[in-house]
């Protein structure tokens, strides 16, 4: 995968600075997967692991408590607010994403109960049920139908593991009870604060609508991928191709994403090769399953809980497209690598040493994750600029340089210039990121500046078809009869163009 985006940018689409950034993440997660694998069960610290992901639960919930009954309490720098009224975010700042989060912490319940320690004190099974119970209620409370689909994967896990006790079965069954509690739970408090926490129970009782969101992009995904069955549109270049298509009916937000992992494989590398990179998903998940059911005790248990993890943030990818986000993705490689490394024979490791690479690889981490937030650090300031800092085009200039994120320092650029055609060059870049309406605009008169008045048209025309407050201003003269010749805006493209024309 990481080969593809290089060969992307080689056959004239991606940037080299984004086919950079999208290789090298993918590149650090097989890494992640591989120290994942190498884990000797004797050494790695279970309990902590897990534990730490019911802190990180916990926190989610208290944050959402804070966002949708205490609102005004989040400042926006240590609790995020909530851009849905009503709904917990958490600080991951999506719904369907704190969901997730405390679905994996929910699982972190289990293997901690299995655990000699908590099996010994009745008081440690009962704090385990409680936690449970706490991110069963957050999902609940960010009103993520996403979520509550996750839950019944918790039931199939106590349904079919009857290697688990009788208390961690137990547990994993009754969720969709401790689910519906929080929700009647949940009424009762909103109208006893009189605030607007059924935002969540609302959103949970809403009927799908089929012609909007997931679904149109779902049939504007299948369109691409039959005009575009064998290659695809390129690795990274969905939204490019999406939007600068003919799409009269489409979505009126700016997708960047299918919503779907398949479909987004098959639209970006084509089917040939989305098949086969699903076929080795499916082989690596079944590996996963194989292996994690061979180990028998606490370890055993851990090992499939991994496992679950894995399958739960596959049941989001079909919905949203959660890997995109490292703090999703490099979990997700470790715990497959975790499942993928069961087994394994340790008979002699536990008297040799450990091995060092995984230490090394871990020490290089670190400092490349300091490298690369300094480097984000070079277009934060051009969007949020600290007391004394330098004027605006030097500081785009500086980020054009960036390493990773020159793309928003050319976003800046082309949509902050006084004439859009002096910014011209930035538009090789910031349009294969995202193409909002603020770009959309800029780059159609930078087009009509420079004379290349067609294709400007062109761009206007994709724009039109998104119908965004944001551009009304841009198609206003095109309501003034009197103005002749129209604006270019106001007119279609005298040919018909496709989105590689404007790679």
């Amino acid at each position: 995968m990481a080969t593809l985006t290089m060969t992307t940018h080689l056959s004239g689409g991606l940037p080299i600075e984004l086919a950079f950034s999208a290789g090298a993440m993918i590149a650090l997660a097989a890494t992640v997967l591989l120290v994942g694998a190498a884990a000797a069960p004797a050494r790695l610290p279970w309990t902590l692991f897990f534990a730490a992901w019911l802190v990180a639960g916990s926190a989610g919930v208290a944050i959402g408590l804070v966002q949708v009954f205490v609102p005004d309490a989040a400042d926006g720098h240590w609790i995020a607010r909530s851009s849905i009224v009503g709904r917990a975010v958490g600080n991951v700042r999506q719904p369907n994403h704190l969901a997730t989060l405390l679905l994996w912490s929910a699982v972190a319940v289990v293997p901690l109960m299995e655990t000699a320690a908590v099996r010994r004190h009745r008081a440690a099974g009962a704090a385990m049920c409680a936690l449970f119970t706490l991110m069963l209620f957050g999902i609940v409370l960010s009103g993520s139908r996403t979520g509550l689909v996750g839950v019944v994967t918790l039931v199939a896990w106590g349904l079919f593991d009857r290697r688990l006790s009788r208390a961690s079965r137990g547990l994993l069954l009754a969720a969709p009870l401790v689910c519906l509690v929080s929700w009647l739970l949940l009424g009762w408090l909103s109208s006893l604060l009189d605030t607007g926490a059924l935002g969540a129970s609302t959103r949970l009782g809403e009927s799908q609508d089929y012609s909007s969101g997931r679904w149109s992009i779902w049939r504007d995904t299948l369109v691409l991928i039959a005009r575009n069955p064998w290659l695809g549109v390129g690795f990274g270049e969905f939204n490019f191709a999406w939007t600068l298509t003919p799409f009269p009916d489409r979505n009126t937000q700016f997708f960047d994403h299918t919503h779907n992992l398949p479909l987004h494989l098959a639209v970006e590398l084509g089917i040939p090769l989305a098949l086969l990179v699903l076929g080795l998903l499916a082989w690596g998940l079944w590996q996963a399953f194989s292996r994690s059911r061979r180990v028998d005790g606490s370890e055993g248990v851990a090992r499939r809980a991994a496992l679950v993890m894995v399958l739960l943030m596959a049941l989001h990818s079909q919905l949203e497209y959660p890997l995109w986000y490292a703090h999703f993705l490099l979990p997700t490689a470790f715990m497959w690598g975790l499942c993928l490394g069961a087994g394994a024979p340790v008979a002699a490791s536990d008297e040799a040493p450990p091995p060092r690479w995984p230490i090394m690889v871990g020490a290089a981490m670190v400092i490349a994750a300091v490298v690369v937030l300094i480097d984000y650090r070079r277009v934060v300031v051009i969007f949020s600029p600290p007391a004394g800092a330098a004027a605006l085009e030097e500081r785009i200039a500086d980020g054009q340089r960036s390493w990773f994120f020159a793309h928003h320092a050319d976003y800046a650029a082309a949509t902050t210039a006084e004439r859009p055609v002096d910014a011209l060059a930035a538009f090789k870049r910031a349009p294969h990121h995202l193409l909002d309406t603020r770009l959309m605009i800029a780059w159609a008169q930078a087009l009509a500046q420079s004379g290349d008045v067609d294709r400007a048209r062109y761009i206007a025309a994709r724009l039109r078809e998104f119908r965004n407050p944001g551009a009304e201003e841009f198609f206003a003269p095109c309501k003034d009869a009197a103005l002749q010749p129209p604006p270019f805006q106001c007119e279609p493209p005298q040919r018909l163009y496709t989105w590689r024309d404007f790679r």
